[in-house]
């Protein structure tokens, strides 16, 4: 399997190299160079499977031969030894139409455990071949830091620069990731919001100065390896509500277009997925592309969702790739001028391309607190304000075919909002019950690239002399 940046002018790369790079050279994105498919059959072989096993099935023809597949086995079955639920992504019924899909069972209490925990063994193995050192350079809006933290701390070959916004994550969020003291872990809270923190990742790697100092590398869902690692939960729950004799819909709380992306790649790959509905907050960037060609974005308004108070979706670069044909120079004239501009309108054949595949909704925060209520009254279930942003989507959703909702973190990790919409203060698991007792440790800079470039250059371990 060979991989080609979005924009076209990059070098391909095999999935080693493309796990290891992140971002392309050209400023593009990694997207394999076709989508494998699966027959009616294949998929009909997974039911039953371990997760791992299904894993393993559904990854292989991305990883081609740069795992074996007992390699690639050992690294998922250690990924997901930590995981507090033996199914690793249980699915729980609501009603007789609607269903949560939980991916926050992993150290870090949120869905990016389940690729972020085999992406941490993944580098550990190709880092190991090679002998190399990576620096990683990450954003968050709260869950991939701690994630990538927790899968990254003390291990060798990497050390991690993870930006997050100051004050717009939660309590909860922010001491995952600063109360990791491990030596290669750096966290840094800037001042601003984290669009800017995900355009100072992206301008770094896009400086070919700074680039060219450093090993530089990617975990937020720009890295390919991350979004493979997410397609195998559509496949896994689909199975188990009758696919491939039955279709379901999935709704996924959106920020950063990852998570819904990799619904498209498994709907790609032959999953009967109807449609998959894509459930914003207030910053509602990626509901009025797709409902209205607008792609343009606005200020940020601080949500009780954080992880999705997001203006700029990295991952929509890669489905505009595949709506406009795979046509990289017109995918990087697009995304240029978008960069310029913040502004771009979706050409109609690319919308009514979307359409078919896509359902948008913007859900506000008295419909957010609702389903919150929904949920704990009608269902006994305690949900975060995330995941019910996904699950009043769903519900306001046509049909009668089963909908499955992303649950993509655990009510813990929102404990105020989670309070203040169903009067019930939800608990966190045991793991991580000692958060409010350990010391912080990170740094305050500015939104400003040079302040940034300069923390990690005083502390990252320059590239080695001659060939990456």
């Amino acid at each position: 399997m060979r991989y080609i940046s979005t924009r076209g002018a990059a070098p391909s790369l095999d999935f080693q190299g493309v796990t290891l790079a992140g971002l392309a050279s050209d400023g593009g994105l990694y997207v394999p160079e076709s989508w494998p498919r699966f027959s009616h059959d294949q998929i009909a072989a997974l039911a039953g499977l371990t997760y791992v096993e299904t894993a393993v099935r559904v990854c292989a023809p991305f990883v081609g031969d740069a795992l074996t597949e007992d390699e690639l086995r050992r690294i998922l079955t250690t990924a997901y030894a930590s995981f507090s639920h033996a199914a690793i992504a249980p699915l729980v019924q609501l009603d007789e139409r609607h269903w949560l899909l939980e991916l926050f069972h992993g150290p870090t209490l949120a869905f990016k455990d389940v690729a972020m925990q085999a992406l941490g063994r993944l580098f550990e193995t190709f880092l190991g071949r090679t002998g190399g050192h990576v620096t990683i350079i990450g954003a968050t809006s709260g869950d991939t830091g701690s994630a990538a933290i927790d899968a990254l701390a003390g291990r060798a070959g990497v050390e991690v620069f993870m930006l997050h916004p100051k004050g717009r994550v939660s309590d909860v969020q922010r001491r995952q990731m600063t109360t990791v003291l491990a030596p290669n872990i750096h966290n840094i809270a800037i001042e601003g919001n984290f669009d800017d923190a995900q355009a100072l990742v992206k301008a770094m790697f896009n400086d070919a100065s700074f680039n060219n100092r450093f090993n530089l590398s990617a975990v937020n869902s720009i890295n390919w390896a991350r979004l493979m690692l997410q397609i195998v939960y559509y496949f896994y729950a689909a199975v188990r509500l009758g696919a491939p004799y039955a279709r379901i819909s999935f709704s996924v709380p959106t920020g950063n277009f990852g998570d819904v992306f990799a619904g498209h790649v498994a709907r790609a790959m032959g999953l009967p997925i109807d449609r998959l509905i894509v459930a914003t907050n207030q910053n509602d960037i990626l509901h009025r592309a797709l409902s209205q060609g607008d792609y343009s974005a606005g200020s940020v308004t601080p949500t009780d969702s954080p992880s999705m108070d997001i203006q700029v979706s990295s991952n929509f670069e890669r489905l505009l790739f595949d709506l406009a044909g795979r046509d990289g120079a017109a995918t990087a004239a697009r995304m240029q001028g978008f960069e310029a501009t913040r502004a771009m309108a979706i050409p109609p054949d690319h919308s009514a391309a979307a359409a078919a595949i896509f359902d948008s909704a913007a859900i506000g925060a008295d419909a957010m607190r609702d389903a919150i209520r929904w949920a704990h009254e009608a269902c006994d279930e305690t949900i975060d304000p995330h995941t019910a942003i996904g699950l009043a989507a769903a519900r306001a959703s046509a049909g009668d075919l089963p909908v499955v909702t992303l649950a993509t973190a655990h009510p813990g990790k929102f404990r105020d909002a989670v309070e203040r919409a169903c009067g019930v203060r939800p608990g966190l698991p045991l793991r991580a019950r000692g958060i409010f007792d350990r010391e912080e440790r990170y740094d305050t800079l500015p939104a400003e690239l040079g302040a940034i470039e300069a923390f990690i250059a005083a502390r990252a371990k320059p590239r080695a002399p001659g060939p990456a």
